[in-house]
């Protein structure tokens, strides 16, 4: 608890750590990227290769900012109201992303990645599905991955997102702290059966237009959103309130080393969850105990702004490194500068989507819907 607003006081903490969660995204898809388009006919080992649960981690957090900032405010606030809000705070960045993801496969020749050419129909009808933040079909999957957003494909989870945020409004935020808690634990063995199921040593799914992967996905944010939830009840109501003070970088060092984290074969699906259910709600815990001190708030509320637009915008430009890997097969300086440049126009684009298109126009938009 770090910055004292009129009502309520604000997480930086949480914001930072939202911020580091992005960039681990980020570079989780660069080796994703070299992995997938291998450099010189070699396959390199994925060194974030827990990086993917960022997305888990990411729906802990929004889940405790919902309870801390609407849990108290039914009595006074609509549903229709609510979904406003997640409108204007959601929608803008997914169009963007959308549009840059459009952009980026016309610059690759508008065809899958084994080269066959795309119809003008399919592109459009896909385009205004992920506009909408709806799924594609496999039919008009136009990048030929399966991809249920093959435009911008980390769109998966905006779209679980909105629909963890509609049965917030709709139920669960009625729902008392003991049913939340039987929710959590009823959603982790779900979860895990799911994934026992699969067979595949991993909770990682959501991102495909395969039925069965997208139910992978719907069980990851029916665990993370409510589980923070009931995080943000727990805090709301505890007992000490003691300020701890490093949180930042202490929480910062637990994610990275969570996610470095190595594959484990069969134990992996009981590692992810246990991160889900045990490693990351205590980070969060923490980190909404701790204090920061005034000469680093800056960069954490930079961090936590610039979260959400490099999240949403940062994969069409991996689409274009996967491209250009596979046209030019680097080597050399050449193969370690390409990933650099990547990584910093990913920033550099966060950050000039969130300082000119999502904070302007996200204000715009309350000003005209919310009056």
């Amino acid at each position: 608890m770090t910055t004292q607003t009129a009502s309520k006081p604000h997480y930086l903490i949480l914001d930072g750590l939202r911020g580091v969660a992005a960039l681990v995204v980020l570079f989780y898809h660069i080796f994703e990227a070299i992995a997938f388009a291998p450099i010189n006919s070699t396959t390199p080992e994925q060194n974030l290769y827990h990086g993917f649960i960022a997305v888990d981690f990411f729906f802990i957090l929004s889940g405790f900012v919902m309870g801390y900032a609407y849990d108290d405010r039914w009595n006074q606030m609509s549903l229709g109201n609510f979904i406003k809000r997640r409108i204007i705070r959601l929608h803008p960045m997914v169009i963007m992303g959308v549009v840059i993801g459009l952009i980026c496969f016309c610059i690759q020749g508008c065809q899958q990645w084994d080269g066959t050419r795309v119809a003008l129909s399919a592109l459009m009808i896909c385009t205004l599905l992920q506009l909408f933040c709806l799924p594609t079909p496999t039919s008009l999957d136009v990048r030929g991955n399966t991809e249920a957003f093959p435009l911008n494909g980390p769109t998966w989870s905006l779209f679980v997102e909105y629909i963890g945020s509609f049965c917030y409004g709709l139920f669960l935020h009625r729902l008392s702290t003991r049913t939340l808690k039987i929710w959590v634990v009823t959603a982790a063995i779900l979860l895990l059966g799911y994934s026992l199921y699969m067979n595949e040593n991993t909770i990682d799914y959501g991102w495909s237009s395969e039925p069965i992967n997208l139910l992978g996905g719907l069980l990851r944010v029916s665990l993370g959103y409510p589980m923070g939830l009931l995080l943000a009840r727990l805090f709301r109501n505890r007992k000490t309130t003691t300020v701890r003070k490093h949180m930042f970088l202490v929480c910062s060092i637990a994610l990275l080393l969570i996610f470095l984290v190595p594959g484990l074969g069969a134990a992996s699906v009981y590692y992810q969850l246990f991160c889900l259910c045990v490693a990351f709600p205590l980070i969060v815990w923490y980190g909404a105990s701790g204090e920061v001190k005034a000469q680093h708030q800056p960069f954490l509320n930079y961090l936590g702004r610039l979260s959400y637009p490099l999240y949403a915008v940062h994969y069409p430009l991996i689409y274009l490194y996967i491209y250009w890997i596979k046209q030019v097969d680097p080597s050399g300086l050449q193969a370690w500068i390409a990933p650099i440049v990547v990584i910093l126009a990913a920033i550099a684009l966060g950050t000039l989507s969130m300082l000119y298109y999502d904070e302007p126009v996200r204000k715009w938009l309350t000003r005209k819907l919310l009056k």
